[in-house]
């Protein structure tokens, strides 16, 4: 892979599992210094370890957060600045889903909950890197939505809620924080991870492949290399936009049945 980001340095939320952890594999391929972080200590380590075991050319560190809490924000902000001397590119891929069900009787706390880690904490993660550091020396934010910010939904509505918020805030921000700092979107489909494990397993899994157009579900390298195009300099000229990585799920003509 060419070295697009030699250099640069990148931390990701969410990123010891998933797509984070496909999105940090494929930056540390293009020379960046990633930090990945996530709430867990030994997930954080397992994840970091696995990159480090594959050899690519940029550097990887590791520090427990949660996106939810504004202090353990701005001291990771520092942290990564200090590690590597630079916070060049921020990925906000963190999310939940507590709730599962009709969005009309979610209770308080998980919708509260899914605010939090799915819009608050996005919003203020760009705010801090943006003090911190891309005010003055530019930078590129990439938020990870999902294609159910475009559509409603019987089981995870709540969570689509949120997301087509992440997709709306995204072009607020682009419009406010350029030239100096791009902020972008990405929205994968179906992706085979363990946070959407309840999704893609077993039968419903394949019905739902085999009504795109690409008859595949998405791995996490396929956000990364999303990711990886709009945080060089390939998409400089990108700002406020949201790509859709879904093999063509918004746009087959025969849905998967019930």
């Amino acid at each position: 892979m060419d070295q697009k980001l030699a250099g640069k340095t990148a931390l990701v939320t969410g990123g010891s599992a998933g797509i984070g952890l496909g999105i940090a594999s494929c930056f540390l391929a293009a020379g960046a210094n990633v930090m990945i972080t996530s709430r867990k200590a030994e997930k954080c380590e397992e994840a970091a370890n696995q990159l480090i075991a594959l050899g690519l050319p940029g550097a990887v560190a590791w520090k427990p957060s949660h996106v939810g809490d504004p202090e353990q924000g701005a001291g990771l902000m520092d942290h990564t600045i200090d590690t590597f001397g630079s916070l060049d590119i921020l990925v906000n891929n963190a999310a939940t889903n507590p709730h599962n069900g009709r969005t009309i009787d979610v209770p308080a706390s998980m919708f509260d909950k899914t605010y939090e880690v799915n819009v608050r904490g996005p919003m203020l993660w760009t705010q801090y890197a943006w003090n911190r550091w891309m005010s003055e020396h530019g930078g590129a934010v990439i938020n990870i939505a999902s294609t159910g910010g475009f559509a409603t939904n019987k089981e995870i509505g709540v969570y689509c809620i949120f997301k087509a918020t992440l997709i709306h805030m995204t072009k607020q921000l682009g419009a406010e924080l350029g030239p100096k700092v791009r902020v972008n979107c990405i929205a994968p489909g179906l992706i085979r991870t363990d946070f959407a494990r309840v999704l893609w397993e077993g039968e419903r899994g394949v019905q739902v492949a085999n009504s795109m157009p690409m008859k595949t579900l998405g791995d996490p390298e396929d956000i990364g290399m999303a990711a990886l195009f709009l945080a060089s300099d390939d998409a400089k000229w990108i700002t406020g936009q949201t790509l859709v990585v879904d093999g063509g799920e918004m746009v087959r003509v025969d849905q998967p049945g019930e």
